[in-house]
């Protein structure tokens, strides 16, 4: 099956890699800008390709760039932390459907920053192997693994937790995929929740008149705590104060 890979940050080359390793033919290959990139050059690296089959995965929706992606033929498309919307021009491409490695326990946390929202809201967190439709993480799902978000979880433990159990769950299931023996499952209408980019920006400011449980207010900081990343804060005087919190169990009595 010939694929046609588009990633972005460690899972993308990890997963990468392993399909490499696996004698996967990748005849293409959509990375981030510079300055949008997370190991972009492994990412390189790992695809061995020539130029002309690396794409700028910002102009997918270009119908020059769709034009020459759909001469390669390819089978499949695999996206794993690609961080731009693909449209139905592009998805077209693909005899065979393009499937998302998203880092959330779909139906929940659709969109970004799962992490975050699994801590703040309660919601289950895990990673989920999908199909590509014209919505955002919204079509069938073909395999998804549910992760404990512990009490001394951060923003920044959760997401490499997620880290690795989506390069797992890809591992486990990507024979299944190949093969096509693995059912797609439809996630279910109005059910599970969805987050933006600009849902942050409202979280992360504490306003210290606010009445709320300690709880919600240990879970805002634990989800937010993520250096070198600035997270919650309060004002005072005019300026902001950060926070960061540092949980560990203690011992057993």
């Amino acid at each position: 099956m010939k694929i046609f890979f588009m990633g972005n940050n460690w899972v993308g080359w990890q997963t990468l890699q392993w399909l490499r390793d696996q004698d996967a033919e990748i005849v293409g290959l959509a990375i981030h800008p510079d300055g949008m990139s997370k190991y972009g050059a492994e990412i390189l690296g790992s695809a061995d390709l020539p130029e002309e089959r690396v794409f700028d995965g910002s102009n997918l929706d270009d119908p020059g760039i769709i034009e020459q992606v759909r001469a390669l033929a390819p089978d499949m498309g695999v996206s794993v932390f690609l961080g731009f919307i693909l449209r139905p021009t592009f998805l077209d491409i693909f005899p065979r459907g393009c499937i998302n490695l998203h880092p959330s326990f779909l139906p929940y946390n659709r969109g970004v920053h799962p992490n975050v929202w699994s801590i703040v809201e309660s919601t289950p967190a895990g990673a989920t192997i999908h199909f590509i439709d014209s919505g955002v993480d919204t079509g069938d799902i073909l395999a998804r693994e549910q992760v404990e978000v512990e009490p001394v979880d951060t923003g920044q433990t959760l997401y490499h937790k997620l880290e690795q159990v989506c390069v797992d769950l890809f591992i486990r299931t990507w024979p299944a995929v190949m093969d096509g023996t693995i059912a797609p499952q439809p996630q279910e209408s109005g059910a599970g929740t969805s987050h933006r980019v600009s849902d942050l920006a409202p979280l992360d400011r504490i306003d210290l008149d606010q009445t709320c449980t300690a709880r919600e207010l240990i879970d805002l900081i634990r989800a937010r705590t993520f250096p070198p990343y600035s997270g919650a804060y309060f004002e005072s005087e005019g300026r902001r104060v950060h926070l960061r919190l540092e949980l560990e169990y203690g011992e057993e009595e």
